[in-house]
């Protein structure tokens, strides 16, 4: 298995770079994402995590330029129709934490706008991936919060505890997020106390 691969970027085009390793040149199939974060580094040294994918009538290897990109990958094609070359597409359009936003408020049209992809299988990659999602980017954090950050955001209160989620997939911290929602109408729908809670971050 290779795990990396790590040398000199010698070409690059939308779905595919080219690494020279010790004189080897390694074709990795790459999304969009990864693309334009090494396009403009031709001739410098590169480092992208992979994934390798052999099948009857191939091989391919897949790269990555961060861990998180891999492990979304390797999530979504765990889910049944949804092969590499949807997996890819889908993190064209959307980076991993958006990903795991989508897939945690259920956002069947965020995910279905990639290339390739239906509602149906949108559909399919939230059921499969809603649980394992949550489980990843919500275990209980391990860093105390004051007594008013806690009672800011009550247990119990749906709206405000969804919103707390999402803040925290999109890289605020658990504080942070709870500091965000202080003082916001619950009663609201988690679509409009998600942009409020943002406007106080900024």
């Amino acid at each position: 298995m290779i795990y990396h691969v790590n040398g000199t970027l010698e070409y690059c085009e939308p779905g595919f770079c080219v690494i020279d390793c010790s004189g080897v040149g390694y074709k990795l199939t790459v999304s969009d994402f990864t693309f334009s974060s090494v396009c403009g580094h031709v001739g410098e040294r590169e480092k992208l995590f992979t994934y390798l994918q052999v099948r009857e009538d191939g091989v391919e290897l897949f790269g990555f330029k961060t861990n998180d990109e891999l492990s979304a990958f390797k999530l979504l094609i765990t889910v049944s129709g949804v092969g590499p070359k949807a997996a890819m597409a889908i993190l064209s359009l959307l980076t991993p934490d958006k990903l795991s936003y989508a897939i945690i408020n259920e956002d069947t049209k965020a995910i279905s706008k990639a290339s390739g992809v239906g509602a149906k299988t949108a559909a399919r990659v939230i059921l499969e991936l809603k649980d394992k999602i949550s489980k990843q980017y919500f275990a209980p954090a391990e860093t105390p919060v004051s007594a008013a950050a806690v009672q800011s955001t009550p247990k119990g209160k749906g709206n405000l505890s969804e919103a707390l989620d999402a803040l925290i997939v999109l890289g605020y911290s658990r504080a942070e997020a709870q500091r965000a929602l202080a003082g916001i109408d619950p009663k609201l729908d988690v679509e409009k106390i998600i942009p409020l809670a943002l406007a106080k971050l900024f």
